[in-house]
């Protein structure tokens, strides 16, 4: 089954959040954005949520202190009890740096694995960039041609006078 997706292509981050607004006013699926560079208030003019994945962070910071004091704590209490200086074998002031050390340790490679998995990133994946240029100066949206009243034509000259430098449609097996 063939998609039909149309790609717009702005020259202006403005132009793109206004076009963005509109496809969301007039119940156009907007499939993906694409910029050069981060747009501020493009998360909200497309109505995403905030993440999940800071939540995600807080956890395996917590499971990084966790095993890393129970580690600390069996080596120096349990498994090799070592009287050093007459300090008590579980000395939790002794613990802290390391402890820290491990938070920051579990909350970046958690963050690094959970972004792969949240994104579908694995190795081999193909990128689907809708234009090279949006990597150097242009703003792209797509749209899913979703049903049959879509009009392309309108969409063309909805987004023309909006600012858009090229509207084109396209055609594939998944999504540019």
């Amino acid at each position: 089954m063939n998609n039909r997706y149309v790609v717009s292509l702005f020259e202006d981050e403005h132009d793109l959040l206004a076009a963005v607004r509109t496809a969301r006013e007039r119940k156009l699926k907007i499939v993906d954005v694409h910029s050069p560079y981060a747009v501020h208030g493009l998360d909200a003019a497309l109505g995403v949520r905030p993440s999940w994945m800071s939540w995600a962070c807080a956890v395996f910071a917590v499971l990084g202190v966790s095993s890393m004091l129970f580690f600390q704590y069996w080596v120096g209490a349990v498994d090799w009890p070592v009287n050093v200086g007459g300090k008590p074998w579980n000395s939790l002031p002794a613990y802290i740096p390391i402890t820290f050390e491990a938070l920051v340790f579990g909350g970046g490679i958690g963050m690094v694995l959970t972004f792969f998995v949240a994104c579908r990133l694995y190795p081999g994946r193909p990128a689907h960039v809708p234009d090279p240029r949006v990597t150097d100066d242009r703003f792209a949206m797509v749209l899913e041609e979703a049903d049959a009243g879509f009009d392309l034509d309108d969409v063309r000259r909805l987004f023309s006078g909006l600012g858009a430098v090229e509207v084109r449609e396209h055609v594939s097996e998944e999504a540019p």
